[in-house]
């Protein structure tokens, strides 16, 4: 009788779940569905020019734990029209000051055993977040989450078939039909004509492991799949956030959806923190840093560059040839150069079976805590932590631990061979880049890279690094232990297009010297963090342009990701009135090694508007 009567509570609040829940903006609106009597589902509309086209289909929802909690939903209320928003400073990222406002709309709903089970919307301007919350958990575990994204078959979509460490392309498709059937995020989906739907994760706390997605049972349908999640959970439990961002290919790409959900800074003071570019010695030997004549010539080429850190990568711990790592830290130091240093996590490549060291310095908060006081007290900036195990939640704690512990001995942060940005680069903005990245060291593991690259460039601006810094490791003119055959304003133009506050330079010191001095002189003042971003054009494995501005400097980068000449319009209209200075960096005709480089001066209406890229090919201009 008394499950009856709660059916009939849901059913009788049917009609007001179908009110329009709407955005700030009113272009996204939550539709809520209860399908056959028992499943319930959400869709989300997307209106602009009175184009009204499905955003985001949600198929199935709800959570379930091990003791039954979750089980037999019945929709009980719906709290509307609650206001969210506000502003927060980024102190890296593609934006600095962000500003947001929010329509919060909350579904209770009741499960088998009378449990409340919250599930939490917030439409945005720019996309949709939701989570589950239930109040007053009994001491349990998670045994499944149940949401459902529906992709529909025919819509084209750039996604990439999960890897522990998120290596891998964002093939363009329209079809789920593939098979692994399992996916990583963020995926990008065209969902109309002009219509873009990017759906990722935020906000993981140590609470949580991290998820992906899993097509295994209908094609069309994307179920969040659960890493591994063995611990207890007891209170006031929530989920991490599902985010999507929606609206035009501009709208996603320039999104601080991923930041806006997840908590604010913990640090405090960050004045500590600076972005910069680095000097890179891995991408050119295919080896660490074990030989301290080559660290030197690295940090030989920070101070010619003016770049403010170099990387003493892997094999520190065995350095020899006229060296040891202290006397590499001093090196450094005495030409004011800051060392960043690599760390094996020891959780996923390991001693045993081939991986560089040094190993297992992290692992116990004892020994870590010694480790990063030893950094801190030889003035070492930061750490760079490798060859993570996925994204379980023993993971996400151990992440957490180590950027807490960073924190209190003021250690600059990059996880490499990790799992993609949710969000920890506002709650630790000590965090400055991530992996999780197909990036330019593939140029040493295998030849896939070389004929794939250029696409590839163009692709992950509208995927992997909407949702947050990228160490793709750019901008090489030589080759590595493969070849890569993207032009040298192509490569130039990935400083600016892709976006990680720790820039790592990763070509050999004698060709970045060998470059024309406009070329050197763009790298040595190069920010690394942005005012402003705007996505100017593109298309996802064709083409981009992308407008990036610090302190009234706008940089704008262009790809050619096509194997084709490529004439391109530039639309100027953004910039102020006024007298600028452009200096246009091309690639020159006829060989690759060669530069086309012009200053312009006039009104924007003056300067170039049109420019023809060579297949693979690219281009910057700086703006004053």
């Amino acid at each position: 009788m008394k499950n009856i009567v709660l059916l009939l509570l849901g059913l009788s609040l049917f009609s007001c779940t179908e009110k329009r829940q709407v955005s700030p903006n009113g272009k996204l609106e939550l539709v809520y569905t209860q399908a056959d009597g028992s499943g319930h589902e959400f869709k989300i509309w997307y209106t602009d020019s009175n184009q009204r086209t499905e955003a985001l289909g949600i198929s199935a929802i709800g959570v379930q734990m091990a003791d039954g909690v979750g089980k037999g939903l019945v929709l009980k209320d719906v709290i509307s029209g609650v206001k969210r928003g506000g502003t927060y400073e980024m102190h890296a990222g593609k934006e600095k000051c962000i500003h947001y406002e929010a329509n919060e709309y909350t579904y209770v709903f009741l499960d088998s055993l009378e449990n409340e089970i919250r599930m939490v919307f917030r439409l945005y301007e720019d996309g949709v977040a939701f989570r589950y919350e239930i109040p007053h958990l009994k001491e349990t575990r998670i045994e499944d989450e149940l949401t459902t994204y529906r992709i529909p078959e025919g819509r084209k979509r750039w996604m990439q078939s999960f890897d522990m460490s998120y290596e891998r392309f964002f093939p363009e498709s329209t079809t789920g039909k593939e098979r692994h059937n399992h996916w990583g995020y963020p995926a990008l989906i065209q969902m109309g004509d002009h219509v873009w739907t990017l759906i990722s994760e935020a906000g993981i706390e140590k609470m949580h492991c991290a998820s992906s997605l899993k097509n295994e049972k209908e094609v069309s349908d994307f179920k969040v799949t659960l890493g591994n999640h063995d611990n207890m959970l007891s209170g006031d439990w929530f989920s991490p956030w599902r985010v999507a961002m929606i609206g035009t290919l501009s709208d996603v790409v320039e999104s601080t959806l991923v930041t806006d959900v997840s908590p604010e800074n913990r640090i405090g003071d960050i004045s500590w923190i600076q972005p910069g570019a680095v000097s890179w010695i891995y991408w050119a030997y295919n080896h660490g840093s074990k030989d301290y004549q080559i660290v030197k010539k690295y940090i030989d080429m920070a101070v010619e560059l003016s770049l403010p850190y170099v990387l003493i990568d892997a094999e520190w711990d065995e350095m020899s040839n006229g060296g040891s790592i202290e006397d590499a830290i001093l090196y450094a130091k005495e030409r004011h150069v800051k060392p960043l240093i690599w760390y094996n996590s020891s959780t996923a490549w390991l001693k045993e079976w081939g991986a560089p060291g040094p190993h297992h310095r992290l692992n116990d908060p004892d020994k870590r805590e010694k480790e990063f006081q030893w950094l801190e007290d030889r003035g070492v900036a930061g750490v760079k932590i490798d060859f993570f195990a996925g994204d379980h939640q023993e993971t996400m704690n151990y992440c957490i631990d180590l950027l807490e512990c960073a924190m209190r001995h003021r250690l600059l942060v990059n996880f490499h061979g990790a799992t993609i940005p949710r969000g920890w680069q506002r709650t630790y903005p000590n965090l400055l880049t991530v992996e999780g990245v197909y990036g330019a060291e593939w140029y040493n593991n295998a030849p896939i890279l070389t004929n794939r690259a250029a696409a590839h460039n163009a692709t992950l601006p509208f995927t992997r690094n909407v949702i947050g810094p990228m160490d793709y490791t750019p901008c090489t003119f030589s080759d590595s232990q493969h070849p890569h055959i993207t032009s040298h304003a192509h490569e130039l133009a990935l400083t600016v297009v892709f976006e990680s506050a720790l820039q790592h330079l990763a070509d050999r010191p004698e060709s970045y010297l060998a470059q024309p001095q406009e070329v050197r002189d763009f790298l040595s003042t190069l920010p690394t963090t942005w005012d402003i971003t705007k996505l100017l054009s593109g298309y996802p494995g064709q083409s981009v342009v992308m407008a990036r501005c610090k302190n009234k400097v706008w940089y704008v980068g262009g790809l050619n990701g096509t194997e084709d000449d490529m004439p391109l319009d530039l639309d100027w209209s953004f910039l102020d009135e006024g007298i600028h200075e452009m200096t246009l960096f091309q690639d020159g005709k006829g060989e690759k090694a060669s530069w086309r480089i012009e200053t312009i001066k006039g009104t924007k209406n003056e300067l170039i508007t049109h420019l023809e890229l060579q297949p693979r090919g690219g281009f910057v201009a700086v703006i004053k």
